[in-house]
């Protein structure tokens, strides 16, 4: 179902070099003895999986050499996506521990690519005395070129931890601009209008600790540890430019525990994605093609933090919660249909001329016959402890994240609707919110934001 974008073919600059121990200035240097090999060409095809199978312990050298070499082959070039079945999205990726995803190409990593196991949203703020480009320019620098070997299978530069890097699992890491790094650094005139805060919903309960930041990170993998370790080691390499302002952690399913291609399920178990528009359709609604040529490949991100009440969820019955979504909850088909993907009939009735859709149900209130008010949705689950705040015993929700070329046409139209009559409004919470513009991929040797930052 995927189709491979065209790669883009960038003359990179001899003076974009890699970033030397001398950017690390609290980092030592990397230990003789736990160096990562360096990313091969022309390797053999051999996989870890096919070493367990049959490679034997004489061959065991030779085999872990080649499957090293071919996932750093397979991470050069492309366009952010994961080889993988054809009917693998929306989903998970592969179940290969060592699966990788294409760092380099057209458009970053981690929208586009099915949705992995876990996610870690990390916002930044640029600490006081870096509010300049060129300091920008540094963790940009530092940042790319870690987050493109980790995700290709190798160490950052001068990660005292290498082993904890065995599993690539899949990562992916994202990054995305806030307004108010752009005004920081003196660059807001090249900021697109929808970049900043949405307009205020009457229901939204927002909480500064759970919104806005100048820059976000998108780390996600299908192994939490591997995840855990990559998100850990970007936060170092912020360190001396930028502060992290909030965390937020999400998960879906394990891997194996629903079929490649299954649209995964929120904690009010409802399939949440249904609606989102195929790959081939991305063109039209999340990549931007027009505007600042540092936007143009790239995306909108929004993030919204949406608490779920759980407790007062769980004294609905079954076909009362069906009423809510519009759909059942078993196979996610309108309650019009029998299949996940039917079209909805907003205007069929019961015997008695009742809708059999609710028109305030979250469906029908979600759902706009404009096709330009679609949105890629990507979001993942939260699970708490509750807190001395939370209403009952439970303290989840969702990390509610999505792409779209503009905010305010898209998401912005959807949520207003949402906002003034959706039956689902009783058991969430807006508490969260954030906007960033997410800029095009790289090609190997550039930075994310290259031409935003130097133009």
């Amino acid at each position: 179902m995927k189709r491979t974008m065209q790669a883009v073919n960038t003359q990179v600059s001899t003076i974009h070099s890699t970033p030397t121990n001398d950017d690390y200035p609290t980092q030592g240097a990397e230990p003789e003895g736990l160096k990562q090999p360096a990313p091969t060409s022309g390797a053999a095809g051999t996989t870890r999986r096919q070493f367990l199978r049959g490679a034997g312990v004489a061959g065991a050298a030779t085999a872990l050499a080649a499957g090293a070499a071919a996932c750093a082959e397979s991470a050069e070039g492309g366009d952010g996506d994961v080889d993988k079945p054809a009917d693998a999205w929306p989903g998970q990726g592969t179940d290969d521990d060592n699966a990788t995803v294409a760092f380099d190409g057209k458009h970053q990593a981690g929208i586009a690519t099915p949705e992995q196991s876990f996610c870690k949203l990390i916002a930044f703020n640029l600490k006081d005395g870096k509010h300049t480009t060129a300091d920008v320019v540094r963790l940009m620098r530092l940042w790319t070129d870690d987050a493109r070997r980790m995700c290709s299978g190798r160490a950052g530069l001068a990660d005292l931890e290498p082993e904890n890097l065995r599993s690539t699992a899949n990562l992916t890491i994202t990054v995305g601009y806030g307004r108010t790094l752009l005004d920081k650094i003196g660059l807001g005139d090249r900021a697109p209008e929808w970049l900043g805060d949405l307009p205020e919903y009457s229901r939204d309960e927002l909480r500064p600790e759970w919104s806005g930041g100048d820059i976000c990170l998108q780390v996600c993998a299908d192994d939490r540890f591997t995840l855990a370790h990559a998100a850990r080691f970007m936060v170092k390499g912020a360190r001396n430019y930028a502060d992290v302002v909030w965390v937020q952690d999400g998960f879906l399913h394990a891997r194996g525990s629903i079929e490649q291609g299954e649209t995964p399920r929120n904690l009010f178990g409802q399939l949440d994605g249904s609606g989102n528009p195929p790959v081939e359709e991305f063109d039209d609604v999340v990549w931007i093609d027009e505007g600042p040529g540092w936007l143009q490949g790239g995306t909108a991100m929004v993030v919204r933090r949406i608490a779920m009440l759980l407790d007062e969820w769980d004294i609905l019955d079954r076909p009362s919660r069906e009423v809510v979504s519009g759909r059942r909850l078993d196979t996610g088909a309108p309650l019009t249909g029998t299949d996940e993907f039917d079209e909805p009939d907003l205007d069929a009735r019961d015997e008695f001329g009742l809708p059999v859709i609710d028109p305030n149900s979250h469906m029908a209130r979600a759902k706009s016959a404009d096709p330009a008010e679609r949105i890629f949705r990507r979001p993942y689950n939260y699970e708490l402890p509750p807190g001395p705040d939370s209403r009952g015993t439970s303290n989840a929700g969702q990390m509610f994240i999505c792409y779209q070329k503009n905010p305010l046409t898209q998401f912005n139209s959807i949520q207003q609707r949402l906002d003034s009559a959706d039956r689902l409004n009783e058991w969430i919470t807006h508490i969260g919110s954030a906007v960033f513009a997410v800029p095009h991929g790289t090609a190997d040797g550039e930075y994310w934001g290259q031409d935003l930052f130097e133009s």
